[in-house]
């Protein structure tokens, strides 16, 4: 590939504008560095002017933005230091009140043009330090969601069809992932291309779900299993203290 065609994919895959690509490159130069409630003021005014964002969010120093058309950010959003947003063809959406901390990568990762891809993010949920989303197949996540750190959400896998070939040269699939509303995924928990994780479920720490899940349930193991149902067979109360109050109370 010669320097001119290396280019102009480097452009395509870092913006649909070479003004707004310049624009947003400009301001995540002269105000990400920027610490504290001083920086995050400056972002969330300067900000708007290459995202679309609802209200003013709250976006910590060293957060990385590319594709900023692309992305979309809901009222009363919070995003902690070091996330990596990377839009693309069909959007990066992030709900009302929800929370990205530390470390996470959301990455729409399009260049192949799918017309599903995408990741949609729902209100009042929250995703945990390092959680990695890769939304080619499309991954649509509920309201009130629970992410612990270093959950993996891939909406992409690769063909193995021909011993011939390299699997890098063998195509992908991109059926997409959704996770209903009120679901909790467990740290390290690893989800894949094709699954449903129904409404009001907890996937276990280190699990890892290659088929779907159905509504109430919490699944465990490598492979992800089904071993209770939630609602017919609810856990019973913890024997240790139980506290209320998060996100809304800090809002207050």
């Amino acid at each position: 590939m010669s320097a001119v065609n290396q280019l102009g994919f480097y452009l395509r895959s870092k913006t649909r504008s070479p003004w707004r690509y310049a624009l947003g490159e400009t301001l995540q130069a002269l105000l990400a560095w920027v610490p504290g409630i001083v920086g995050i003021g400056l972002r969330a005014i300067a900000y708007k002017v290459v995202l679309k964002a609802d209200g003013l969010p709250a976006i910590e120093d060293h957060v990385r933005l590319v594709r900023c058309e692309d992305i979309r950010i809901g009222r009363s959003v919070y995003i902690d230091h070091g996330v990596y947003l990377h839009g693309g063809q069909g959007g990066l959406e992030i709900g009302d009140g929800s929370w990205l901390m530390a470390g996470c990568r959301l990455h729409v990762f399009n260049f192949r043009g799918i017309s599903h891809a995408g990741i949609r993010i729902g209100r009042r949920t929250f995703l945990g330090e390092e959680t990695l989303m890769r939304g080619q197949g499309g991954i649509t996540v509920g309201d009130n969601v629970l992410f612990a750190p270093r959950v993996q959400v891939l909406a992409v896998d690769h063909v193995m069809a021909d011993p011939a070939r390299p699997i890098m040269d063998q195509g992908i699939t991109a059926r997409g992932i959704v996770i209903e509303d009120g679901c909790w995924i467990g740290a390290g928990a690893v989800v894949l291309d094709g699954v449903t994780i129904g409404r009001g479920s907890c996937v276990g720490a280190g699990a890892v779900v290659t088929a779907s899940v159905p509504p109430h349930s919490l699944a465990v193991g490598v492979p992800a299993r089904v071993i209770r149902n939630l609602r017919d067979n609810p856990l019973a109360a913890p024997d240790a203290a139980v506290y209320f109050g998060g996100m809304d109370e800090l809002r207050a």
